[in-house]
């Protein structure tokens, strides 16, 4: 019905919308009390910033537009918006609040809103990260502490300190970095280095070979007429890049575990500390994320969150637009898989310096989706 929104019937008129924005008007108050400015970011952003970021993937999950002066995108989420905002005009340090419609692209046939609401809450703050993550996630758990929820958490620092922890190229770490995000893709990134490096060496050495002889643009011509738009320019480039990875060595099966056991670990968060702990052993290069770690932990307890048994799960935030880099969180809802968790956050200091033109600032924030909450409420009654 057109007077139906995201996971609300009749929500667009009368007392459905006026409950909807009762809720919006209890999130944002509870945000202006922690010291948010509310902010109002415009809903087409430039195609070419979010294409930068993510890759022409994001196309697939955005609502396209364009002008006679560029290509537009309606904003997927608020934070790339956010940080955008901030570093073209905002004090040091700084906290937003907002609410507002956001759009997704969705699968034929999927049940999944294409256009909802996020109330969220940013801090571009330098100093105690522990701290300021630990307020976030309170501050989202204060909102939520009358809701049927279960939270969860993770740490994108760790897996990605693992990465980098790797005894192997620059390129193929970056490769890594750059899939984390897709799991998929990313396991099949390890075999490709891993296990199957042998065969694919093997398979490709005759065009490495050519292309050290200077005999590309012959075995080229030789495989019949050219189809598709790659020149022979972005074959010899191909090829080079072919080279180099033939080259360096396989990863060995004992760093292919080691990275993962990172990525496995799903336990209560003191536990998997513990985990943690025992992998950094192996992997020195852990134990800063995984110091991290602990002083978040130390901070939500602090925070009056029992962090020893706050649930933990190495991959959760894996498959969120790829801008978090340190500590994740979600309230998914339960007993209600019809709807999106109800709110969720974390780190994105990297994202801030790509932005900011390599000037950054540690920032995290975090969202919840009004008609969800509301949805949620209204069946728990």
């Amino acid at each position: 019905m057109v007077s139906d929104r995201a996971y609300l019937k009749g929500a667009r008129i009368g007392a459905g919308l006026g409950r909807l924005h009762a809720e919006v008007a209890r999130l944002l108050a509870l945000f202006e009390a922690a010291g948010a400015v509310l902010v109002e970011p415009e809903a087409l952003q430039p195609a070419e910033v979010l294409l930068d970021l993510y890759g022409e993937e994001i196309r697939a999950r955005a609502f396209m537009a364009a002008d006679d002066r560029a290509e537009m995108m309606l904003r997927p989420d608020f934070t790339v918006p956010i940080v955008r905002l901030h570093m073209d005009s905002g004090a040091e340090p700084a906290r937003y609040s907002y609410c507002g419609p956001v759009w997704r692209k969705q699968d034929t046939g999927s049940k999944r809103a294409r256009e909802y609401l996020q109330a969220g809450f940013e801090v571009f703050e330098s100093g105690d990260p522990a701290r300021t993550d630990a307020e976030v996630m309170a501050l989202i758990a204060r909102a939520l502490e009358a809701a049927p929820v279960d939270f969860v958490t993770g740490d994108m620092g760790l897996i990605l300190a693992a990465i980098d922890a790797l005894a192997t190229s620059p390129a193929r770490k970056a490769a890594l970095r750059r899939h984390v995000w897709r799991p998929a893709k990313f396991h099949a990134l390890l075999r490709r280095y891993g296990v199957e490096h042998a065969g694919l060496v093997e398979r490709r050495a005759a065009m490495i070979l050519a292309r050290d002889q200077g005999r590309l643009v012959e075995m080229a011509a030789a495989a019949g007429p050219e189809i598709g738009l790659r020149t022979l320019d972005d074959i010899d480039w191909r090829a080079g890049r072919l080279a180099i990875e033939a080259a360096t060595p396989r990863l060995s099966t004992g760093e292919v575990d080691l990275l993962e056991a990172v990525l496995a670990v799903e336990a209560p968060s003191g536990a998997a500390l513990d985990r943690y702990r025992e992998l950094s052993a192996e992997v020195p290069g852990l134990r800063a994320a995984v110091d991290r770690f602990a002083e978040r932990l130390d901070a939500l307890d602090a925070a009056g969150i029992d962090a020893g048994s706050l649930p933990f799960q190495a991959s959760f935030g894996r498959t969120a637009l790829e801008y978090y880099d340190g500590f994740v969180f979600g309230a998914e809802p339960r007993d209600r898989p019809d709807l999106p968790a109800i709110a969720n956050g974390g780190r994105y200091d990297a994202l801030t310096r790509v932005l900011g033109g390599g000037r950054g600032i540690p920032a995290v924030g975090a969202i919840i989706r009004p008609e969800a909450l509301v949805a949620l409420m209204e069946d728990a009654r």
